[in-house]
């Protein structure tokens, strides 16, 4: 089979959706790597996604220096700006207008299944026009739910970040007593709050109770299992997926008073408020007796917190960044960056391109084996997936509590 032709002319990359702690490395990763190779002549930057493409605010990114780039990899958020606006088709015609006007051959965005979406519709664009346009979704989202991925860059970061988070909380309920409840994002998937589950390194150890998006949540249910735990313990760590519904589908979120905000897709905000936690707390109060119940609700902390990177997280995600521009280099005409986990005991993966309709649009949710019987906790299978994606996790120091003897 003969060599792809190269194509030769300018690259546009831009970043979508929710920041993560490590998706400056995706970008950085795909800048730094086409640099590498002469086809590309000059390397743009779009400000806030597709927003920033419909308004030609680009930079040139092959004007910063190393050493501003390695900077940039290693800081949290997204350093070019991101945007939520769902495209309609008439952005993404006038959008491939503006590749079209800047000599664009190459194109990136970082992002979800929805920047995946909007990769696939530029991509169909410009095969109706008949221009040479190399389109790449690079994977990126704390929720872990785009199909195809083992798992998403900014998980491992996010999920770190939550065990840790945990570790403390466990420590100071175990100081104080009570009821804790903590609230993580995850609308449909239960991913990161289920890497609440790493914070434990004794049976006693809390979350005690998890409960996640992939099943149906019972009230009645959960005022007994809080109940049942803090008889035994005389305490109670909680970790609640922001997206638990009744059986019915009904966000619990939604059974409270206070005024219900939707966001640009029209879902219910689930992130940003207190609702959740408030709620309950309430009905612990309420049903139980135990006086002392507290909640927070994590929120947007999760997402770049500085300083709680994993290791593995950052070098996957600079990884794909650099594949998508090696792939689009090659002749792969357009595709998204998926990690794929290489079957054995020691952990690995390779990064592979797959079809942007196949990460598109839908999600995938946590795999039955990863949930407990009674769907109010993970399974040792969740623990050894999730492991080696976080990192190494701090060791928690305990006294033995030998007792003296009373004089």
């Amino acid at each position: 089979m003969a060599a792809a032709k190269t194509i030769e002319g300018n690259m546009l990359i831009a970043q979508s959706g929710g920041p993560t702690a490590v998706i400056n490395q995706s970008l950085i990763g795909a800048v730094m790597e086409a640099k590498k190779h002469k086809e590309i002549k000059n390397i743009y930057g779009a400000l806030h996604g597709i927003q920033g493409i419909l308004d030609e605010t680009l930079i040139n990114l092959k004007k910063e220096s190393k050493a501003t780039l390695e900077a940039v990899a290693n800081t949290p958020s997204s350093a070019l700006g991101s945007v939520r606006r769902k495209p309609t088709p008439e952005d993404c015609a006038a959008i491939f207008k503006v590749l079209e006007k800047y000599d664009i051959r190459y194109f990136f965005y970082i992002g979800g299944n929805d920047s995946a979406e909007t990769t696939h519709i530029i991509n169909e664009e410009a095969k109706k026009a008949k221009y040479q346009l190399r389109c790449f979704h690079i994977c990126k989202t704390i929720d872990n739910d785009l199909r195809q991925n083992d798992h998403t860059p900014g998980f491992g970061s996010a999920g770190k970040f939550v065990a840790q988070a945990f570790m403390g909380d466990n420590l100071d309920n175990v100081a104080l007593g009570g009821v804790k409840i903590n609230i993580i994002m995850g609308r449909h998937a239960g991913f990161l709050t289920a890497a609440a589950a790493l914070a434990r390194q004794d049976e006693e150890d809390g979350p005690h109770l998890i409960y996640l998006p992939e099943r149906p949540f019972s009230m009645t249910q959960f005022i007994k299992d809080v109940k049942a735990v803090h008889d035994k313990l005389g305490r109670c760590v909680i970790a609640v997926s922001e997206g638990i519904a009744d059986e019915k589908g009904t966000p619990i979120v939604t059974l409270g008073s206070a005024a219900k905000e939707v966001d640009s897709h029209g879902n219910v905000q689930l992130s940003g408020t207190g609702a959740l936690g408030d709620i309950l707390a309430q009905e612990i109060k309420d049903k139980t007796g135990i006086s002392r119940v507290r909640a927070d609700t994590f929120g947007y902390l999760q997402r770049s917190f500085a300083g709680c990177v994993s290791e593995v997280d950052a070098k996957e995600a600079f990884g794909v960044g650099a594949t998508a521009v090696k792939e689009a280099i090659s002749g792969n005409k357009d595709g998204s960056i998926a990690i794929k986990r290489k079957p054995g005991k020691k952990y690995a993966v390779e990064f592979k391109r797959v079809p942007l309709k196949s990460v598109a649009k839908e999600t995938q949710h946590m795999p039955a084996k990863f949930i407990n019987k009674d769907g109010n906790n993970v399974t040792q299978a969740f623990i050894d997936y999730a492991a080696p994606i976080v990192g190494k996790l701090p060791k928690i120091g305990k006294f033995k509590r030998v007792p003296v003897a009373k004089k």
